[in-house]
């Protein structure tokens, strides 16, 4: 049976009117199937799909989230870490109406033949991901192959940092409300929080400085970077590719540091044995594979927050299952601000 999580009212009002003007999860925004590089779903947006429920936010067994919450809180912040996904996940699904890019569907190479050749490999390679038929090992090999083959489409079609900015400028991608004021909960906190992309560092990077104008000294992207020579060109990719079937906390020893040529030169040096030793996990994500993102750590507590972005009524009992928390239908992040702030509370 389905619950509506009832949470707790810890937070004081002044600080919930200030900062946190938590809605009712009551808006029925559509939703359908999610379309890129580094997904773990498949198929095409046909049509709005558009799902009412009672609540947008939904708990399958509040005892055992409360209990974790619980002993999340005993533990303390200097314990707790976030591992989220990106698309569609702190981005939102549907921007001004249509289906939002993700964050490597949106990149325009400035080259249509090689933006071409990048999409007959996906239309490749896609289906392959997603193939019952293939084994693991096997599946393996040809997601290296993919994101190799796509990344030296990037190098030799000459893609600049300046396209990386337009695109990005050009693309139909926001966060959801509320992002960014998790963010700063978290970084007053000293929480970290670790974004996880088989697509592009540089370009999410990118995203977060037009769309949410600021830097935060707590996150770290864990995704393939890009090099660029002195007039923007791109000649290679730094570190180990990560693609999809590797997108987890194993990534961090893979994943090169954070370019300081855009990065915040106060920011504190990646530590990612530090980062290893916080054994409570708050993980988001919007696809069921999202789960192995927190594969790595030997987590004492995870809570775990799944978005049901498509095909709502066929999935959400396979997401209660799996996810401790449930959010519908493009919901914004406060009811995640909510639950952490339970969890660092005194």
């Amino acid at each position: 049976m389905i619950h509506r999580l009832q949470l707790q009212g810890i937070i004081n009002e002044s600080f919930r009117s200030c900062h946190f003007p938590f809605p009712c999860f009551s808006h029925y925004l559509p939703t359908t199937t999610r379309v890129s590089f580094s997904s773990f779903s498949c198929g095409k947006v046909t049509e709005m799909e558009q799902v009412k429920v009672d609540s947008d936010m939904l708990v399958g067994d509040p005892v055992l989230l409360q209990t974790k919450i619980d002993a999340i809180r005993l533990a303390g912040p200097n314990n707790l870490q976030v591992i989220a996904d990106f698309d569609a996940t702190l981005t939102k699904f549907w921007v001004n109406g249509a289906r939002g890019h993700s964050s490597h569907g949106l990149l325009q190479q400035g080259n249509p033949d090689f933006d071409a050749k990048r999409q007959a490999l996906y239309d490749y390679y896609h289906p392959l991901e997603f193939s019952p038929d293939i084994e693991i090992e096997e599946k393996t090999k040809l997601m290296l192959e993919w994101w190799g083959k796509t990344h030296a489409l990037l190098v030799e079609g000459g893609l600049t940092y300046e396209s990386i900015k337009q695109s990005v400028a050009n693309g139909n991608i926001a966060f959801r409300e509320g992002v960014s004021e998790l963010f700063e909960f978290l970084e007053e906190r000293d929480i970290p929080v670790l974004i996880f992309s088989a697509g592009l560092a540089d370009i999410i990077e990118e995203v977060l400085r037009q769309k949410l104008h600021r830097t935060f000294n707590n996150l770290r992207i864990v995704s393939n970077r890009m090099v660029f020579d002195d007039d923007g060109n791109l000649v290679s990719f730094k570190g180990k590719l990560i693609h999809s079937l590797n997108k987890n906390e194993h990534a961090l020893d893979m994943a090169a540091p954070v370019d300081e040529q855009f990065g915040d030169t106060d920011a504190p040096t990646n530590d990612n044995g530090s980062v290893k030793e916080r054994t409570n996990v708050l993980l988001l994500g919007d696809h069921l594979g999202d789960l192995g993102m927190s594969k790595g750590v030997n987590y004492e507590n995870r809570i775990s927050v799944g978005f049901l972005n498509h095909n709502i009524e066929n999935s959400l009992s396979c997401y209660q299952e799996a996810f401790d928390v449930v959010f519908l239908n493009d919901a914004p992040m406060w009811g995640v601000t909510n639950l952490v702030s339970q969890m660092c509370s005194s």
